[in-house]
């Protein structure tokens, strides 16, 4: 099993900054991607930005020129530095990761986690 711990998230007014956390742990060999998601209520939930395992990057249109995605490999972790945030952005980030392990036997198992998310509010 993998866990996804997300921090980082709180009030920020707007134009400000905030910098998102994702780590995983258990079973993991490599994470293939990792993936930071946005959802407000009634509404579907969004990719903010994408990073593969290769270091490519892809943002929605809404978060190019202003947030960056990163992982660092050796600590399983992401990051999601938000700039000039506006009350538009103001949702719960969850981090996705697709994930590979190697069994005992040597069966390469892959899946895909969440993490609980954490709430991102801009306001004046």
């Amino acid at each position: 099993q993998v866990h996804l711990v997300e921090s980082g998230g709180g009030l920020v007014h707007p134009g400000g900054s905030l910098r998102l956390s994702c780590v995983a742990s258990g079973r993991i060999s490599s994470i293939n991607a990792i993936g930071w998601y946005r959802q407000t209520p009634g509404k579907e939930r969004e990719l903010v930005a994408h990073v593969t395992n290769r270091g490519t990057t892809n943002y929605a249109n809404s978060a190019k020129g202003r947030f960056t995605i990163s992982r660092d490999n050796a600590k399983n972790t992401a990051h999601l530095d938000m700039n000039s945030l506006k009350p538009e952005d103001t949702a719960v980030y969850s981090c996705r990761a697709e994930t590979l392990y190697y069994t005992d036997s040597g069966e390469p198992v892959v899946g895909a986690y969440w993490g609980q998310g954490t709430q991102v509010t801009v306001s004046s």
